[in-house]
């Protein structure tokens, strides 16, 4: 089984009160990819919610010396994208959608995020995300997913063969 496997199937039937905290942390463990390799950590997961925090560094930053953009959406659509998995108790869900509007600057610090499912529909889900620093509200996001549709059966020949 590999680390996508695990995490989804971590996902998968989720309890009304979230994620324990030694869950949170395998949760955390097994996010190896890109929202972790920019530094984003799960707080809380649940059918409620999904929180996560991010620690501004200097890696983060544009020219002008504040946090980038493209991480307000990186954050958004990876804590989102946890929410709709535990939504569609553990189907995968892909974005179709990020809407980032960017409210306030920020240079250093830590940048909290706090995703709520807004509708999930059969289909498709529409995800709130609102990133906040120092408890001021800095950008907020509407992210749309869908259902991932099946991967092909057999092996892939390449990368874009894996689903159809």
């Amino acid at each position: 089984m590999n680390e996508n496997q695990s995490i989804v199937e971590l996902l998968t039937n989720v309890p009304e009160e979230g994620l324990h905290i030694r869950e949170l942390a395998l949760l955390n463990e097994l996010s190896d990819g890109y929202a972790s390799g920019l530094g984003i950590r799960f707080t809380k997961a649940g059918p409620d919610g999904v929180d996560a925090e991010l620690p501004v560094s200097d890696k983060l930053l544009q020219i002008t010396g504040i946090v980038n953009g493209g991480v307000y959406c990186t954050m958004a659509e990876s804590i989102g994208s946890i929410l709709g998995v535990i939504a569609a108790n553990g189907k995968v869900v892909v974005g179709v959608n990020n809407s980032t509007d960017f409210l306030s600057p920020v240079a250093a610090g830590v940048i909290s995020a706090e995703a709520r499912v807004i509708r999930a529909g059969r289909n498709t889900q529409l995800i709130s995300i609102e990133m906040f620093h120092r408890d001021k509200l800095i950008a907020r996001t509407t992210l749309r997913t869908m259902l991932a549709p099946a991967p092909a059966e057999g092996p892939a020949t390449n990368r874009a063969d894996k689903y159809v």
